[in-house]
């Protein structure tokens, strides 16, 4: 048997665990490193049908605003 994990998924994961641990304690390289994970997950996600739906999702929530 094969289990496969995507990336994206992977991804999600780390952010998540990262972002529950308490902020007095990070480093700026920390902190920089969040970031950029953030930024790949966002970039790999975007061209898949939840980017789009989050997309969408983001874009009625704008247009509310204004």
């Amino acid at each position: 048997m094969q289990y496969t994990i995507s990336v994206s998924v992977f991804l999600a994961i780390v952010i998540l665990v990262r972002l529950r641990r308490t902020t007095q304690a990070r480093s700026r390289a920390d902190e920089a490193f969040t970031v950029f994970t953030a930024i790949v997950f966002g970039v790999l996600i975007a061209a898949t049908s939840w980017g789009h739906a989050i997309l969408q999702l983001v874009g009625i929530a704008v247009d509310a605003t204004h």
